[in-house]
């Protein structure tokens, strides 16, 4: 299969010169060892940022229900927005990024992230809260591509831990947002707008060291314009790219539903807030260890088939207990379901493996995450 892909994404490219390395080129900066940890903390901080805008939500869903006057079928389509904004623009990011550079684009993502935080708890009505969220979204959706070709390009002989990382970052993230959202909002007076607002400040810290590298644009002799369309053909006929599509598709379902509603699922079965909080938190913590092993084990195995299997039988169990007695297996389900939230790791880990340029990344990476974006996108409303 890995086989495949590559032939399907490098057969047409003209050979170029090896690409210039953003942590030497000229006017880099002091030293390539400085350069490479601040973008190592550029990676997991970009990372951390990349979910508390989805979880602080699920979170106070009722709560924004409520302040907003918004409709439960208003709600479904809340939790569905985030699918839509990652398929449709997600698939630009490959063009953005060969145009002002992947650093600046991911930096950018940042701005948008913070600024989107701040400003959707305080526009006022329904209809602004979703245009606020869609400009948060947009800018996760671009760094979500992008973050497996960073990793490919700059530490192509880790990709592996360095995608473990970034996972288990993004996990950590995921979690803090669902753990302390609602006691943050009860120490900010119990104002749901400020519990939003504030993790607009940690996407503001993420924006700095991306700075560094908003400049490094990448070189234009890594371009083929002429081979550049064929390609993009071909990989719209590869098993590869859409069985990763695929599950890159029922993965995002899967978590967008645990994220979206799994915290008032509990709610609903009597669990009270703060608890229900804390077991969202729980599946979400899950991710941190297990996103640092999983893309590090999958990267020695020259079959995933395994770990997929796994996960699957994890996420099918922990859903039944969540359909049939919420309150009363709630620890387990949520610790089940944390488990199979680690398919997105995986995922990545995946396309990393599968295609040998940090281009053919990107393409790969757009097309999955975007078309498998657009195949989940009924699951959570």
């Amino acid at each position: 299969m890995a086989s495949q892909e590559t032939r399907t994404l490098t057969s047409t490219t003209v050979r170029t010169p090896a690409a210039p390395d953003v942590l030497t080129a000229p006017g880099a900066g002091p030293s390539r060892a400085w350069r490479t940890r601040l973008l190592v903390l550029g990676i997991v901080l970009a990372a951390f940022n990349l979910r508390p805008a989805i979880t602080s939500l699920g979170a106070l869903l009722e709560e924004v229900r409520d302040g907003l006057g918004m409709s439960g079928s208003v709600a479904g389509l809340l939790t569905s927005v985030p699918l839509l904004c990652f398929a449709v623009f997600g698939v630009a990011a490959p063009r953005l990024a060969r145009r002002f550079g992947a650093g600046a684009v991911v930096c950018a993502g940042m701005v948008a992230i913070g600024a989107g935080l701040l400003i959707r708890p305080y526009v006022g009505g329904t209809a602004a809260f979703l245009g606020a969220t869609a400009l948060t979204l947009m800018g996760i959706a671009v760094s979500n591509v992008l973050m497996p070709v960073i990793v490919k390009r700059w530490f192509p002989d880790r990709v592996g831990s360095m995608t473990g990382l970034y996972s288990m970052a993004l996990a950590m993230g995921t979690a803090s947002a669902a753990a302390v959202t609602v006691s943050l909002t009860g120490a900010l007076g119990g104002n749901w707008r400020s519990g939003l607002a504030v993790w607009a400040a940690l996407a503001a810290v993420a924006v700095l060291p991306w700075l560094a590298f908003a400049r490094a644009r990448e070189p234009e002799h890594e371009r083929d314009t002429r081979a550049e369309a064929p390609v993009r053909l071909r990989i719209t006929r590869s098993r590869t790219a859409w069985a990763l599509a695929v599950f890159f598709g029922l993965q995002a379902t899967a978590a967008y539903i645990t994220m979206g509603w799994m915290a008032q699922i509990f709610r609903d079965a009597g669990v009270p807030a703060g608890k229900a909080g804390l077991l969202l938190a729980v599946t979400m913590v899950m991710g941190v260890p297990l996103a640092f092993v999983i893309p590090r084990l999958a990267a020695r195995l020259p079959h995933q088939g395994p770990i997929v299997l796994a996960l699957g039988l994890s996420g099918l169990v922990g859903y039944a207990g969540l359909y049939l007695a919420p309150a009363e297996g709630a620890w387990a389900w949520a610790v089940l379901l944390g488990i199979a939230n680690c398919a997105f790791p995986l995922a990545l880990t995946m396309v990393g493996m599968r295609a040998r340029t940090g281009a053919g990344v990107a393409r790969l990476s757009a097309f999955a995450q975007s078309t498998g974006y657009l195949i989940s996108i009924p699951g959570p409303s």
